[in-house]
């Protein structure tokens, strides 16, 4: 009898718990949401979380207000979501950076990426674009990228790539091509995209991983695109190949922005968002307006961990093996 007692008692709990979590599904949100923005306003990460902030509030019912802890290359508020009470009403809208890079190259780091968070989904994916100055005469005649791995090989060490600063993501994809192809080259580091793309058009240096802001001096003429970064040719580049179609499989880098939530965050709460984000990212008047930060890109939650995992993975030896440290 009072086996049977237990037994009922814990059926009992269990089926409290489970109409407790439908309610809890059910009514959220009750409240504003917070969505912890660690960059300043009018960047891409801020821009990506108030498109898809305003019509989370719209759908939903409540208003997804964002905020902005700009510093340390999003950990401020990386640390201040991983902390934050699990109950639903705060998320993170991030870059790759703060999930995949931050971890390797900071040693003060107040988070871990993978076991603090939930993973939502990406919502936009910006690949980089290798690109070299046709009018520069050491780089005219080069134009794919095995013409610029020859030029390397012929002068080990010698020939100069730019990034926008040390650690930068355009940094890595050049330091992950270079130890796939075996070559040698000398970083120059500006600060930021922008300059570094100024520096090529200078001729200041031979190539450079740039954002996509590269796409119209490329359809300009002014640069001329070897390869991108992703694992899929980019649609306003679709003749230019990827960097795996060009000899060397599984290269896929590229600056995303994504969504999390604290680790603990209730189950019907991540699986509410996650629908509503993706809904939200493939409706065609919100896609319209994130094509101005890159690709729609959404993924599950395991597509989306497995990603993270990938590319910690992958960066950090890449970090290793160049020795890169943190500017």
């Amino acid at each position: 009898m009072q086996r049977t007692a237990r037994l009922l008692a814990l059926i009992a709990g269990l089926c409290a718990c489970a109409l407790a979590t439908q309610a809890l599904a059910q009514k959220y949100p009750a409240r504003p949401v917070k969505i912890m923005v660690g960059f300043s306003a009018g960047g891409p990460v801020d821009v990506v979380a108030r498109i898809i902030g305003d019509r989370l509030g719209a759908k939903l019912g409540q208003p997804f207000v964002v905020e902005n802890r700009a510093g340390a290359n999003g950990m401020i508020a990386a640390e201040g979501v991983a902390h934050a009470d699990a109950d639903g009403y705060t998320v993170l809208a991030c870059n790759s950076s703060t999930i995949t890079l931050n971890k390797t190259l900071f040693k003060d780091i107040r988070y871990d990426p993978q076991a603090d968070f939930a993973p939502l989904t990406t919502v936009v994916s910006a690949p980089l674009v290798l690109v070299v100055n046709p009018e520069n005469p050491k780089t005219a005649d080069i134009k794919t990228v095995a013409d610029l791995v020859a030029a390397a090989k012929a002068a080990p060490g010698a020939l100069a790539y730019g990034s926008g600063g040390n650690g930068n993501l355009a940094h890595l994809a050049m330091e992950l091509l270079s130890q796939r192809a075996g070559i040698r080259m000398i970083h120059v580091p500006y600060r930021g995209g922008a300059a570094s793309e100024v520096g090529i058009l200078a001729q200041e240096v031979l190539a450079v991983f740039d954002p996509l802001s590269a796409v119209p001096l490329v359809k300009a003429g002014k640069l001329r695109a070897l390869a991108v970064s992703s694992a899929e040719r980019l649609p306003s580049l679709p003749d230019v190949p990827t960097v795996a179609e060009a000899g060397y499989p599984g290269f896929d880098l590229s600056f995303w922005v994504g969504f999390f939530m604290p680790k603990a965050t209730p189950a019907p709460i991540l699986e509410t968002l996650h629908r509503e984000i993706v809904t939200a990212a493939r409706d065609p008047a919100v896609a319209e307006k994130l094509g101005s930060q890159g690709v729609v890109s959404v993924l599950s939650p395991a597509d989306y961990a497995t990603k993270i995992a990938k590319e910690t993975k992958e960066l950090a030896e890449v970090v290793a093996a160049a020795n890169i440290k943190a500017e």
